[in-house]
C-alpha cells in the first residue's frame, strides 16, 4: 500500500497548519524577489513551528542568530511577553533595509532589536540570559556558537538550531564537507552532553530543540 512520500506528507502537514500571517506572506515573497538565496528564509512551516514553540515558552527575551531578511524574527516574536525583547543578529548588512522595512509594519517593532555585525563579537558584548535562543547561522561555527549560547542561557532555556539534516547530508558517510562534518559533530556533542536535552524534528530541513539544564556552564561543549 502507498502511504505517500515524505514530500506529499511535509505538504500535508503545512495545509493542517496554521495559516501564515499577511505580513510574513509579504515578506517571503519581497525575499523572493530582492534576495539572491531567498531559500535561506525559514518559510511558512518552520515560521508557525517557531511561533507556537515562541509562545508556548512566553519568553521574556529571545536571541537570534542569522536575521536574514526577518521572517524568523517576526515568528519568534510572536510568543513575547508583552514587554519583552528580541535581540536579532545578522553578518550582511546589505539586509539591513528589509529588516528594518518589515519590522516597522509590525506590531513589534519596538521589542525586535537587530543589530548588524559579526556574531561571535556581538555575543560577547550581551548579557544574559535569554529564554529561547534560534541558531541558524553559518553551519561549520555550530559549535563555537553554542559554546556561548551557553553562557547566555539559564536553565530552562531552549535552543533552536536549524538545518540540522542539511539537505539529508548527515545520512551519507562519504559525506565530508565542512559544514555536514560540523553539523554531526555539533549532534553528537549536544547528545553526549548530561547537561542538555534534545530531540532533532524533521521540520523542513531538521529542527534540533535543545533544552539547558543547568547554568551557564559550557565545560563539555
Amino acid at each position: 500500500m502507498d502511504h505517500g512520500t515524505y514530500n506529499e506528507h511535509q505538504e500535508y502537514c503545512v495545509n493542517a497548519s496554521s495559516t501564515e500571517p499577511a505580513l510574513l506572506q509579504e515578506l517571503r515573497r519581497a525575499t523572493h524577489l530582492r534576495c539572491i538565496h531567498p531559500r535561506m528564509a525559514s518559510g511558512p512551516y518552520l515560521g508557525r513551528t517557531l511561533a507556537l514553540l515562541s509562545k508556548m515558552i512566553k519568553p521574556k527575551r529571545i536571541l537570534e542568530i542569522g536575521t536574514f531578511t526577518g521572517y524568523s524574527a517576526l515568528c519568534l516574536a510572536e510568543g513575547l511577553e508583552s514587554s519583552g525583547e528580541l535581540i536579532t543578529i545578522e553578518k550582511n548588512d546589505e539586509l539591513e533595509s528589509i529588516q528594518k522595512e518589515f519590522f516597522s509594519k509590525s506590531e513589534f517593532d519596538k521589542q525586535i532589536r537587530p543589530i548588524i555585525g559579526d556574531a561571535f563579537d556581538i555575543l560577547q558584548t550581551l548579557d544574559g540570559p535569554f529564554q529561547l535562543i534560534f541558531l541558524d547561522a553559518d553551519k561549520e561555527n555550530y559549535t563555537k556558537y553554542l559554546q556561548q549560547l551557553l553562557l547566555l542561557s539559564q536553565n530552562g532555556t531552549i535552543i533552536l538550531i536549524d538545518n540540522m539534516l542539511w539537505e539529508g547530508k548527515v545520512l551519507f558517510e562519504d559525506m565530508n564537507d565542512p559544514q555536514t562534518n560540523a553539523i554531526k559533530e555539533l549532534t553528537e556533542k549536544i547528545k553526549n552532553d548530561k547537561r542538555l536535552e534534545q530531540i532533532l524534528l524533521p521540520i523542513r530541513d531538521g529542527l534540533l530543540m535543545v533544552r539547558v539544564n543547568s547554568d551557564n556552564d559550557q565545560s563539555s561543549i
